[in-house]
């Protein structure tokens, strides 16, 4: 890889008659009557399908605290996956970094760099990806952290531990993180210098903009903060200069999406991550309802509304419905990578979804 730019790395070419390239992100969610290891398992199918089918990366999510969603550990999943799997990009969607020592992380990308030479992303996001509370835990404080404002030292402190660069005056000038360049630089290392290629994960302005400065890759949660994501695309590229990484910019936005043989059970699979978003937001996390349960949940009025609203942001329906939903948000924002990521009950359902999905769009693998 030592001939490869970074930034021909990160960009992904579509495939078929995909606007865009197309990749997959999984948060591992657990259903009602099934076990986390069931959902770990459904992962590794899931990851092997999207290789199979030309998805272009397969990403895990870091969450905490909440029962339906078992992607607490991304970095171990990763390995896992990586063991799975030949060819397809695999990262995280992300790694909290401040519930983390930078240290920590470049140590268990290093790893899963060595592992999957060539394949790995460092997806990073400022935000706790659970309650305050949990963060506090994590972080072992005795009170809750107040923001994650130190987010450019922590990610500065750990880029330079995966380059191994850091100044001979800096404290850790002595400290590296191994698997990592070090090992290439001893003597009769062979280590390579490779190492993940970093993305910023944002759902609001600020990540945007941190992501354009410092000319990185960006990754826009449109599957939870859809009201925030032109203008999000518009600061990144407003403020991107280009980097040692990218000449330009690159985005990507996070996007629910749903297809079924018909659009009547596209629409009661979706009611399941509906549900389970609303108990969320409500203090109430568990695992992910059946459809049987969300079809049968008294909603009030006020939760009417909730499910109503999170619905229009997510891409549902037939496979062709789901193709043109697709193709109309890329148009609409004009990023360069679409991540789908499907919040549904069964592990059958999610897969079929999957596969439809490519059949829509020609891409390779198919029957």
């Amino acid at each position: 890889m030592a001939d490869v730019r970074d930034d021909d790395i990160i960009r992904a070419k579509p495939l078929g008659s995909a606007p865009v390239a197309l990749s997959v992100l999984d948060l591992a969610t657990v259903g009602t009557g099934r076990t986390a290891r069931q959902a770990l398992l459904t992962t590794v199918d899931l990851a092997r399908l999207a290789e199979r089918r030309g998805y272009h990366r397969f990403w895990v999510a870091e969450h905490h605290s909440m029962p339906g969603v078992a992607s607490s550990s991304p970095a171990v999943i990763l390995a896992h996956v990586a063991a799975h799997t030949e060819r397809i990009r695999l990262g995280s969607g992300g790694v909290m970094l401040p519930n983390h020592a930078p240290l920590v992380i470049a140590e268990q990308f290093g790893t899963l760099e060595a592992l999957a030479p060539g394949r790995i992303d460092l997806g990073l996001g400022r935000a706790p990806g659970t309650d305050g509370a949990t963060a506090a835990a994590l972080r072992r404080q005795d009170r809750m952290p107040q923001g994650a404002d130190d987010f450019p030292e922590q990610l500065s402190e750990l880029t330079r531990f995966l380059d191994d660069d850091f100044p001979d005056a800096h404290p850790y000038a002595r400290i590296h993180a191994v698997p990592g360049p070090v090992q290439g630089r001893v003597p009769g290392g062979v280590q390579r210098a490779d190492r993940p290629s970093i993305w910023l994960l944002g759902s609001s302005g600020f990540s945007a903009r941190l992501a354009g400065l410092l000319g990185l890759p960006f990754s826009f949660a449109h599957h939870f903060s859809a009201a925030n994501t032109l203008p999000a695309l518009e600061v990144y590229r407003e403020s991107f200069r280009p980097s040692a990484v990218l000449d330009r910019p690159y985005a990507k936005i996070g996007v629910q999406a749903f297809a079924a043989d018909d659009a009547k059970e596209a629409r009661r699979q979706v009611l399941t991550g509906a549900l389970s978003m609303l108990r969320l937001r409500t203090g109430r996390p568990g695992l992910v309802p059946s459809p049987e349960e969300a079809a049968s949940y008294a909603y009030g009025l006020a939760e009417q509304e909730f499910v109503a609203d999170w619905l229009r942001n997510v891409v549902f329906g037939t496979p062709d419905e789901v193709r043109e939903g697709l193709t109309s948000l890329a148009e609409r924002t004009g990023v360069d990578e679409l991540m789908i990521t499907t919040n549904a009950h069964g592990p059958e359902a999610r897969l079929r979804s999957y596969e439809l999905i490519a059949d829509a769009f020609g891409l390779p693998g198919g029957a």
